[in-house]
């Protein structure tokens, strides 16, 4: 298996952003102090900062969600060294436009912008699988030319611009922002392997994470002469015994009933997906209690559209469990859980001291490691 970076001994562990209303202590029954506002969202944020994550996923959906790009704009001068991972959904925002938005928000971070790349449908639309990967492709090939030429000359199925890149310069100055994407078809597969630099892929069995990496592996490699790196999304629930993480994952679901879960699902616009699927079979596999392998539970999928499952258990089992994905090659973790902030908070002073974090964009030389530690002055602090 061909990986980018096979020597790296470090891993960039992220947190996550709840602008998507999803954060409780309850899943199933909404808790008003959880709503997802920028105050509480942005607590989170400088908390992961402080304590040292590398990244932070900002996620993106419409019904329930902040704007990404703004709420990053706005939380950008209150970080020290935290990456953003900013999603953006291909097409909404005219890619000439989208591009110039993104090189600004990079000049803000002084180079701590990563791109998450989403294909899934746009609000009130419905399009094919292979059509929206089409489109996000060519919204890729022209931030890239955008990014890294002085003029943009494109012709696609989708988009046909000429014009100057002159105001779309991004701080990042080899190549721009790193781009992640997620998706599991085969249009989705050979996009990533075409143009993306690390794969994300929801909790699964580390057998089926191994082949899921060999496939991509294989694509980037034969058909594009590339590697890529590999990330995964996963939930944490780490206490002091094994007992007591066991216990929280209980009480984090003891409110939620069958068809409340199912409601929750499928807001997402990507409920229908192959991925999410994959999601379901996984959690059909597991156990009475819920673990499909030693310490990966898929309870949380009862209540959630994507990222389904969680490590869990004391934190000398969370940190050789993900010790056993960076072995096979997994060098970024998107790590969340209920309460945010909290579950922050633990997995901040239980597991993160004991790991060896980078971030991916030095790594790969997108930017210098000297970047000051506070891009601007402080912004206000609620």
């Amino acid at each position: 298996m061909h990986i980018r970076s096979p020597h790296l001994d470090s891993a960039e562990v992220s947190w996550f952003a709840p602008i998507c209303d999803g954060d409780d202590r309850f899943l199933g029954r909404r808790d008003p102090f959880y709503r997802s506002s920028y105050r509480n969202a942005a607590q989170i944020a400088r908390t992961a900062d402080e304590l040292g994550f590398r990244n932070m996923l900002l996620p993106s959906s419409y019904q329930v969600g902040q704007d990404t790009l703004t709420f990053a704009a706005a939380l950008a001068p209150q970080l020290r060294q935290m990456n953003l991972l900013t999603a953006i959904r291909c097409g909404e925002v005219h890619p000439p436009m989208l591009a110039r938005a993104l090189a600004t928000l990079d000049h803000i971070l002084l180079g701590k912008l990563t791109v998450n790349i989403i294909s899934s449908n746009l609000p009130g639309t419905e399009m094919e699988s292979a059509a929206r990967y089409q489109r996000s492709r060519e919204v890729i090939e022209i931030l890239k030319q955008c990014w890294t030429q002085d003029h943009l000359k494109f012709r696609g199925e989708y988009y046909d611009l000429d014009l100057p890149t002159a105001p779309v310069k991004p701080y990042q100055q080899n190549g721009g922002p790193l781009l992640y994407f997620g998706g599991y078809s085969p249009p989705g597969v050979e996009l990533c392997a075409e143009h993306c630099d690390v794969y994300l892929m929801w909790p699964e069995t580390e057998a089926r994470l191994r082949e899921l990496m060999e496939n991509m592996s294989d694509q980037a490699d034969r058909r594009f002469q590339r590697t890529v790196d590999f990330g995964l999304r996963v939930h944490v629930i780490v206490r002091e015994t094994e007992d007591e993480a066991r216990q929280a994952a209980r009480n984090l679901m003891s409110h939620l009933d069958a068809e409340q879960g199912e409601e929750i699902r499928n807001r997402a616009l990507d409920a229908q997906s192959y991925g999410v699927s994959r999601q379901a079979e996984m959690r059909n596999q597991s156990d009475l209690e819920g673990f499909v392998e030693d310490h990966l539970w898929t309870g949380i999928g009862r209540a959630r559209s994507g990222c389904g499952a969680a490590i869990v258990g004391d934190p000398d089992q969370v940190y050789e469990k993900l010790m056993r994905y960076h072995a096979m090659g997994i060098r970024s973790f998107i790590l969340s859980g209920y309460p945010h902030l909290e579950e922050c908070d633990l997995f901040g002073r239980y597991v993160l001291p004991r790991l060896k974090t980078c971030s991916l964009p030095e790594e790969m030389g997108r930017r210098p490691a000297e970047v000051p530690q506070t891009p601007l002055a402080a912004g206000p602090r609620f």
